[in-house]
């Protein structure tokens, strides 16, 4: 258990303000200039690095317009679109845990692993859900045109 401990405010010992990250300082329009591009240096760097990442964006790739194509309502295009980025987005969350990890260390720890596995079992049930979702609502239409 950590020990609180208390600072006493003298005329010689102003209270200590935390300091907080020098990378929040923007704010409005201009945040959002420097979000857009640190989004794209993160999926190019999704791309260069993660191979599952480029395997989900060649389904995606096949997938979308698929989506579009088949003759379903637009809900359910809605979901089958859905579902396919839905991929996209855990495989990217899950290359941020594994990468953060790697930057702590390469050494094999429990922690570290059972996080790695936990991210790996998202991405897994991400997938199942979207082979759910195309198989519910593309599948009978997939059938039919065969």
């Amino acid at each position: 258990m950590q020990e609180r401990r208390e600072i006493k405010v003298t005329s010689s010992n102003p209270p200590q303000q935390p300091i907080g990250s020098p990378f929040k300082g923007k704010t409005g329009f201009v945040r959002i200039f420097h979000a857009f591009f640190h989004s794209c240096a993160g999926l190019s760097d999704a791309w260069r690095h993660e191979s599952a990442f480029r395997q989900e964006i060649l389904l995606a790739a096949i997938l979308l317009p698929a989506a579009l194509w088949i003759p379903v309502t637009a809900a359910e295009k809605s979901l089958l679109i859905a579902s396919v980025l839905l991929v996209m987005i855990v495989e990217l969350l899950n290359t941020g845990v594994e990468v953060a990890i790697d930057r702590i260390s390469f050494e094999h720890n429990s922690l570290s692993k059972r996080a790695k596995d936990i991210g790996s079992a998202a991405v897994f049930v991400a997938l199942v859900l979207m082979a759910m979702v195309w198989g519910l609502i593309a599948g009978p239409h997939l059938i039919a045109a065969w």
